[in-house]
């Protein structure tokens, strides 16, 4: 997964060998947490394989989800320039692979690659405009286009760009990703695969008209 991330292409081959030697793999089990809100920032975390939540609980119980990540994904990033605790909970949906870069290692790489230092620029720049459609579409958009944009945003060449259009995904995932029943979310994909936007098959989900997904208002 280093090889193919897009940050780790543009390292020299002595900087991607130390990154090598010092990054660590863990498995996690689904349901799993990943890390929780309040944590110490220890680690930038990527996915070498699986399906993650970002997600928020109230002090009332309630869940609010703020974005999924799969394979090719990293998160973290901000939390770890604001030297601060965790703002949020990250669970695993199903068994994940992750990859653990030390702090240490990621402001190293801070320090002595520009290449590093503009990924993390374009990708906070991708998670902030992320966060900001995701207010606009609790605030504006009804269940059946939630769950359209939510599969969409999946789609992101930086934030997860090891996914492909065939999605190994669960009604249930779907639901957990856009805040949303499994029920409903199973209403809101059949809807997307009359509109012909996808086609949904057993655990998986294959996206026909991605531009369609992100333009959905249902």
């Amino acid at each position: 997964m280093l090889a193919k991330s897009i940050w780790a292409q543009a390292l020299t081959e002595d900087q991607l060998a130390r990154v090598e030697s010092e990054v660590s793999s863990r498995k996690i089990a689904a349901g799993g947490y990943v890390c929780r809100k309040g944590d110490p920032v220890t680690h930038w975390i990527g996915v070498h394989e699986g399906l993650l939540k970002m997600s928020s609980v109230s002090p009332e119980g309630k869940t609010v989800s703020f974005a999924g990540m799969a394979n090719g994904g990293w998160l973290g990033e901000g939390s770890l320039l604001k030297d601060e605790p965790r703002k949020y909970d990250v669970v695993a949906l199903r068994e994940s692979e992750l990859l653990y870069m030390p702090k240490a290692t990621y402001i190293w790489l801070l320090d002595n690659s520009i290449p590093f230092n503009r990924f993390l620029v374009t990708q906070l720049n991708e998670r902030l405009g992320l966060f900001i459609s995701l207010v606009e579409y609790d605030r504006m958009l009804e269940p059946d286009a939630r769950v359209a944009r939510c599969l969409a945003a999946l789609f992101n060449p930086y934030l997860n760009p090891g996914i492909g259009l065939n999605l190994q995904i669960s009604q249930e995932e779907v639901g957990n990703l856009s805040g949303t029943s499994r029920q409903r979310a199973n209403q809101a994909l059949q809807v997307l695969e009359k509109a012909g936007l996808l086609k949904v098959d057993y655990g998986s989900i294959t996206i026909n008209d991605l531009d369609g997904l992100r333009q959905f208002h249902g």
